[in-house]
């Protein structure tokens, strides 16, 4: 309890360097529980790099950019109510999220290391999938964020939401690399 109060506290203080580490800490534990429960790959034959990308990612890209996103969002529709929260949703998922993928899937390729051509193939043959993917969990999960949970807190539930998401298709398509 002390640690979620000091949490808190440091959230208060200085929320955009704590929601930004907090992406980063949280994509790496993501990744951490996938390679060791969903691929079992065993401390010996963890990619520790893979981990890195992953948290430089959260660091880098993702935490100031949902962050970002969660305080314009709320600036444009500013209320709380259910209808608030609905058009806060059909925003996020008709506008934001297919911009977001369009930019996350070619930035996990060119960490990858993954020459330009390569990469363009990749995100024309794997968007509509991740997009339509998407669609399964995000509405929901956002209707219940933009609603019941605080602009401050609400960061932090789109990470664990992204964390448990993303571990499906990793084991769906265990290959040894870093799927999405």
């Amino acid at each position: 309890m002390a640690l979620w109060r000091a949490y808190q506290r440091a959230l208060a203080a200085h929320p955009w360097k704590v929601q930004v580490l907090t992406a980063g800490s949280l994509m790496g534990l993501g990744d951490i529980i996938s390679q060791q429960l969903v691929e079992r790959r065993g401390l010996q034959e963890h990619q520790t790099g893979r981990t890195l990308t992953m948290v430089s990612m959260g660091c880098g890209f993702v935490g100031p950019v949902v962050g970002g996103w969660y305080r314009v969002l709320d600036r444009f529709i500013p209320g709380t109510t259910k209808v608030d929260a609905l058009k806060k949703m059909v925003l996020d998922q008709g506008a934001f999220a297919p911009c977001f993928l369009g930019c996350f899937l070619p930035l996990v390729g060119m960490l990858n290391g993954m020459s330009a051509q390569d990469n363009w193939a990749k995100l024309q043959r794997d968007y509509p999938d991740a997009l339509i993917t998407n669609y399964y969990l995000w509405p929901a999960v956002q209707l219940a964020n933009f609603y019941l949970v605080p602009l401050h807190y609400r960061y932090d539930r789109y990470l664990l939401a992204l964390d448990g998401r993303s571990l499906f298709p990793r084991w769906r398509q265990n290959d040894g690399h870093l799927t999405l």
